[in-house]
């Protein structure tokens, strides 16, 4: 239930905040060891987090869940764990999460607990609104702000754009995802960009991560990095340009492929900045 065995989603949560972390504290030679404590906390609750959202959306998802393909295995929908049990998981998932915040500075703890609403509301959105990947977005980048104001104590420009840049490139991935399912998710009536783009998903996800690798670029040249260092990201954007070429919009294996190379475009970013910081 909270697909441990798939560690994607953890690496997607946890490198947005590695991103303003390593931004915020002048790369990996400038950090010392609060600055490392910080980044083993963010990973557990990485961890510990992504879980308590998986739960949740499987808590809220039961009954569409088993109308999925994809999803019709997964234990609350198929009875093998009762709700009260998936409930009281939730419980000490939180309270986990809750001592991790504990340990923030004021302004990351505020920001912390602004994102747990979100996170229990994402699961609603794909009955709402064609636009539930960009409502994730906002949800699953909260640690671009949060790392940031764990290294600084504050909010900063820089740390706005990378929140921007992890909120588009989420909506991109996650339309990619979202097509693994888009004949069952028509048949259960839910929502997604995948749908609602439909052919054209190419173009917009396209979009969508051209813009967030410029919010990238800005968030470095406003953090005081030299305008040429932007040569640092020239991999991370040849990853998605790769990506792109490489998805086949109708072939649901492509997809998830696709969708967890992102992984790398993650490591991608996170190298580049460390370069940045050292010009």
């Amino acid at each position: 239930m909270a697909r441990f065995d798939r560690p994607i989603g953890i690496w997607l949560l946890f490198l947005p905040g590695v991103w303003a972390v390593t931004l915020a504290a002048g790369g990996f030679h400038s950090m010392n060891k609060a600055d490392w404590g910080v980044l083993g906390l963010f990973f557990v609750g990485a961890v510990i987090m992504r879980a308590a959202g998986c739960v949740i959306n499987d808590l809220w998802d039961r009954d569409i869940d088993r109308q999925i393909e994809r999803t019709r295995q997964r234990p609350i929908a198929c009875g093998d764990i009762s709700v009260r049990a998936g409930i009281i998981f939730l419980i000490a998932l939180l309270f986990g999460g809750l001592l991790i915040l504990a340990q923030m500075n004021f302004v990351t703890v505020l920001l912390g607990l602004i994102s747990v609403p979100l996170i229990g509301l994402y699961p609603l959105m794909k009955r709402w609104t064609w636009w539930p990947q960009a409502f994730l977005g906002l949800t699953f980048n909260f640690g671009a702000l949060m790392g940031w104001s764990a290294i600084t104590g504050a909010l900063g420009l820089p740390a706005i754009l990378l929140y921007v840049s992890g909120v588009l490139w989420t909506l991109g991935y996650d339309t990619i995802y979202a097509h693994q399912d888009m004949e069952d998710d028509m048949m259960a009536g839910i929502k997604s960009t995948a749908l609602k783009f439909g052919a054209a998903s190419h173009v917009w996800v396209s979009g969508f991560y051209s813009l967030s690798w410029a919010c990238l670029a800005a968030a470095i040249l406003l953090s005081g990095a030299p305008i040429y260092s932007i040569v640092f990201l020239v991999p991370a954007a040849a990853h998605l340009f790769f990506q792109l070429k490489s998805w086949s919009v109708e072939d649901a294996p492509s997809a998830l492929r696709t969708f967890k190379s992102n992984r790398d475009y993650g490591f991608l970013v996170l190298a580049g900045l460390a370069l940045v910081s050292l010009v």
